[in-house]
């Protein structure tokens, strides 16, 4: 396993050039890795496509829909029970029925917004790739690292990351699309 470092692009030509420029740094070609990322929740890691099976935000959804639903429903219950004379033998059923519906509707009120970090996570650390070319080097000794960083950012290349991987025959065996970028300062 060796340290990688990537560098975001633009287009094609940019990608080839930056190439040529770790080559002609001292990289091997067969070390370098060159490739289209795709838009997160578009990289096919599912049988049915997409990225998960579940939205990461969406986790403790139907735990909060039942606690809101009990809730609602205890307070329907309750009214439903205080109204029975007006209402009838019916009056708690209904009002156990709307009051879990209300209830329900009020957990949902509770999740998060798209793109607001998990509470008490540190998972959100780092924004995910944004999709476009991306090349990575394998920099095996300290000096070939820092090399490679000033080369890319000399290409001006968007961001650039350092990750963990292998790169072997031109190929990133080991690369997660979904995993969170370290970008170099």
């Amino acid at each position: 396993m060796s340290t990688i470092v990537a560098g975001h692009f633009q287009l094609q030509d940019e990608i080839d050039h930056a190439r040529r420029e770790l080559v002609r740094a001292g990289f091997p070609d067969d070390r370098i890795c060159a490739f289209f990322l795709n838009q997160p929740g578009q990289h096919d890691q599912t049988a049915i496509g997409g990225d998960r099976l579940q939205s990461p935000g969406a986790k403790e959804t139907p735990q909060g829909v039942l606690e809101g639903a009990a809730a609602g429903g205890a307070v329907g219950v309750a009214v439903g029970a205080a109204t029975a004379f007006v209402t009838g033998p019916a009056g708690p059923i209904v009002g156990g029925l709307v009051g879990a519906h209300v209830g329900s509707l009020f957990s949902l009120s509770k999740m998060k917004e798209a793109g607001e970090k998990e509470e008490g996570s540190n998972a959100n650390r780092y924004e995910p790739r944004k999709s476009g070319m991306l090349i990575a080097v394998a920099a095996d000794q300290p000096d070939q690292e820092a090399r490679a960083i000033e080369v890319l950012r000399g290409l001006g290349s968007h961001h650039i990351e350092r990750a963990q991987g292998t790169i072997e025959g031109g190929d990133w065996t080991d690369f997660d699309p979904l995993s969170l970028p370290v970008l170099v300062q």
